[in-house]
């Protein structure tokens, strides 16, 4: 049987995202989630995962572009970012602080380090980023709890042109500057697709990234039990929801012959 990461991001990102990652989590149907701690949902919202602690990964959602972070005063555009990282990279010195005060605030309110670090919007492949949060991770914290990194590397199913632009900001570079570190790196994502085609182009996705991802492959979810106002992907988010809360999703795993596993528990070479 394939051991996978179904990982949903952005809790804490509204009510809806944090309740029906909650949900999902509670009835094993994703395996870890990661959390935008910029917001002010995820002091109060964190109370949702705490009776799952140990049965569900849970990470930080590295942030630099959403209105959490811009209210933080370091967030940008994404278009920013991107250009940032290509034109030179993020200045170490304040990338660093960054990383360090979202680290913080996870730690805050979690009372431990997370399980697993990835990034809103990926960015935490881009240059200067990555340094940092290597840097940060390799300080902070011992090999018996260091967290696993997600790199976003394509799946053998994940060969759009979005993929690859979001491959190549950064993630072979995370991947060898987190081996050098001795930082465990999951070897791949899948789950990328423009947030379009409704629902039943969803499951079919679905059904592709479960059959063709590799072991230990990390396949991205945003789920939310409904679209919220001002949220540009809120419509892809209840379909989403609705998929992975089915029979459906369940068949699909069993097709598959898919464990949603912990990353926790898969030992990724560092």
């Amino acid at each position: 049987m394939k051991r996978l990461i179904v990982c949903a991001d952005d809790f804490a990102g509204n009510a809806a995202a944090s309740q029906a990652i909650a949900a999902l989590a509670g009835a094993s149907r994703i395996s870890a989630t990661s959390a935008l701690v910029l917001s002010p949902r995820w002091a109060g919202d964190a109370a949702r995962l705490q009776a799952l602690r140990g049965q569900v990964d849970v990470g930080l959602h590295l942030d630099w572009t959403s209105a959490f972070a811009r209210a933080a005063g370091h967030g940008l555009t994404l278009k920013g970012a991107m250009l940032r990282a290509a034109l030179g990279g993020f200045e170490p010195a304040a990338a660093r602080a960054v990383v360090e005060r979202q680290l913080d605030a996870f730690e805050a309110v979690w009372k431990a380090p997370p399980d697993h670090i990835d990034g809103h919007q990926h960015v935490q492949q881009f240059a200067g980023i990555r340094q940092a949060l290597v840097a940060a991770v390799a300080q902070r914290y011992p090999p018996a709890i260091r967290p696993y990194l997600r790199r976003s590397a394509a799946g053998p199913a994940d060969t759009g042109l979005k993929t690859k632009i979001i491959a190549a900001m950064g993630a072979s570079a995370l991947g060898r500057l987190a081996r050098a570190a001795g930082i465990g790196c999951a070897p791949a994502l899948s789950g990328i697709y423009g947030f379009n085609g409704g629902a039943v182009h969803y499951a079919k996705l679905m059904q592709t990234w479960l059959a063709q991802a590799p072991e230990g492959c990390i396949v991205m979810c945003h789920p939310a039990t409904r679209a919220e106002a001002g949220d540009d992907i809120g419509a892809a988010r209840a379909w989403e929801y609705a998929y992975l809360a089915s029979d459906a999703f369940a068949q699909a795993l069993a097709r598959a012959d898919v464990q949603v596993s912990r990353g926790a528990r898969i030992n990724f070479p560092a």
